[in-house]
């Protein structure tokens, strides 16, 4: 069993030190890995917040190399799955097996017992084995025959997909899309990068270092949970996913056709867990409306979905997020001592 990280109060120091961790870590990651800062932080946003991480992009960008490389920089037990049609449940989660010599079942656990768990190409694999993923995901533990086991804390997963091809894939279930905490689009990288990218694969990659461990990320995890959030950022927060359902509150009333349904209240509690993490990773103990702000995309998009009218006028979901992001101001707040700050606007009133 794993112990319980000590809650200690949240000082300024305590989160600075936090931050110069978190840091360093990065910049062992990126001794690898080139670019892709976005997906980087978001990882580490989830590994604090305790999130999932569904990530889309074409093959050959490093999504598969940044996974490992972050879990052997955070000392965590990392598995990779492939995840193809023929999987079955048993292949991901573990069964019973008959022990001829003692003449009794016993169980052989699977992959999914590790800290992080690489899901590879999520989306090629069938019903059964996404709704075993998906207690492993909401409960953090897994059934087999009659017994239930508990996953390693802490868990995550982080999935991929594949936009190009479609033969022999799968739509993911509404209800396991919305277990992701993020899901984070990563494009090309730019030419400089490209070249280095280059240059690096003719040497072999230097062997990471272990600059943070399991413990210590629960300690972290544990300092997240005590971030202040001021009232009004969660009101902004709330805003902007009740806008994604009625765009018509935000004064955008031409997007409502576009969309069938919005984001759910799962998206307004991932938006306040994403920015409380974020504010760790920036390096304060109380979060802001641009934490929220800069989380809205990656939380937002896969809650989404477009109406058969919005897909036929091409509307792109995209630019549905930004307009809706663009149309909710940012409430002030007061920068202060963050237990003191005085009520700040309503995010429904113009700044």
């Amino acid at each position: 069993m794993t112990s319980e990280p000590k809650l200690t109060p949240l000082s300024p120091q305590a989160v600075t030190q936090a931050a110069a961790r978190l840091r360093t870590l990065l910049f062992e990651v990126k001794r690898v890995i080139v670019g892709q800062d976005l997906m980087l932080e978001r990882l580490l946003v989830a590994l604090i917040a305790r999130g999932h991480v569904l990530i889309e992009g074409v093959p050959g960008l490093a999504k598969t190399l940044a996974i490992r490389t972050t879990a052997d920089a955070i000392g965590a037990t990392f598995r990779r799955v492939q995840f193809t049609p023929d999987l079955v449940p048993a292949d991901l989660i573990g069964t019973r097996i008959y022990n001829q010599r003692d003449g009794r079942f016993e169980v052989e656990l699977g992959p999914v017992f590790a800290n992080l768990i690489l899901a590879d190409e999520i989306n090629r694999a069938p019903a059964k084995i996404q709704s075993a993923l998906l207690e492993a995901m909401q409960e953090r533990q897994v059934t087999i025959g009659l017994e239930t086991f508990r996953l390693p804390d802490p868990f995550l997963v982080l999935a991929t997909q594949n936009p190009i091809e479609s033969e022999g894939t799968y739509f993911l279930p509404e209800a396991q899309v919305d277990r992701f905490m993020f899901k984070v689009m990563i494009g090309y990288p730019g030419f400089h990068e490209e070249m280095t990218v280059v240059e690096r694969v003719s040497q072999r990659f230097p062997a990471i270092q272990e600059q943070l461990t399991v413990d210590e990320l629960r300690e972290l995890q544990g300092m997240a949970d005590q971030v202040y959030v001021h009232p009004a950022v969660t009101e902004y927060a709330v805003t902007l996913a009740r806008a994604t359902r009625d765009p018509g509150e935000v004064r955008l009333p031409e997007l409502k056709r576009a969309i069938t349904y919005g984001a759910s209240p799962r998206a307004s509690v991932n938006l306040i867990l994403g920015a409380k993490a974020l504010a760790i990773v920036r390096g304060r103990e109380y979060a802001l409306p641009e934490d929220v702000r800069d989380l809205a995309p990656e939380v937002l998009r896969h809650r989404i979905m477009l109406s058969y009218e919005g897909l036929a006028e091409d509307v792109r979901l995209e630019e549905v997020v930004q307009r809706i992001v663009a149309a909710v101001p940012l409430p002030r707040v007061h920068l202060g001592d963050p237990h003191q700050a005085p009520a700040a606007p309503s995010p429904h009133e113009p700044a």
